[in-house]
C-alpha cells in the first residue's frame, strides 16, 4: 500500500508525531485546566504553574504572551489550547484571528461574508 504525502499548507503547522513530543508539557498543562482548581492555582501564580509542568522557556513566554500561534508553533495541540485560552476569556474568533492577523471584528466580518456566499 502506498502512503500518499499531501503537501504542506502554506502557513500552518502540522501537529505530527514530533510537535506531540515537543509539546507534550504543554498539552498537558492545558488539559489540565478541565477542573476549576487547577485554573484558579494557574491564575494565582502562573509562573508557579508552568514550572510544576516543566515548559520550555519559549513555551512559557507564548503562556506569558497568551500567543496562540506561538504556543502551536512550541508544539501546542488547538484541542488543549482551547482550555487555555478559555481561561481568560478568548473563545475561537479571538483565536481565528490572531492566526490570521486580524482584529476580532476584522475575522469577525470575514466570517459573516464568507457564510453569505453560500
Amino acid at each position: 500500500m502506498t502512503q500518499t504525502t499531501l503537501p504542506p499548507i502554506f502557513g500552518t503547522t502540522p501537529f505530527d508525531g514530533e510537535q506531540a513530543k515537543k509539546g507534550y508539557a504543554l498539552n498537558k498543562m492545558c488539559f489540565s485546566f478541565n477542573a476549576a482548581e487547577c485554573r484558579a492555582e494557574f491564575l494565582q501564580d502562573e509562573e508557579a504553574y508552568m514550572r510544576k509542568y516543566h515548559l520550555t522557556e519559549t513555551q512559557a513566554a507564548a503562556i506569558r504572551a497568551k500567543n496562540v500561534l506561538q504556543l502551536i508553533a512550541a508544539g501546542g495541540n488547538a484541542y488543549y489550547l482551547a482550555k487555555f485560552a478559555g481561561i481568560f476569556g478568548l473563545n475561537m474568533q479571538d483565536i481565528g484571528a490572531q492566526q490570521t492577523g486580524m482584529s476580532k471584528e476584522e475575522f469577525c466580518a470575514k466570517l459573516v461574508a464568507a457564510n453569505q456566499q453560500c
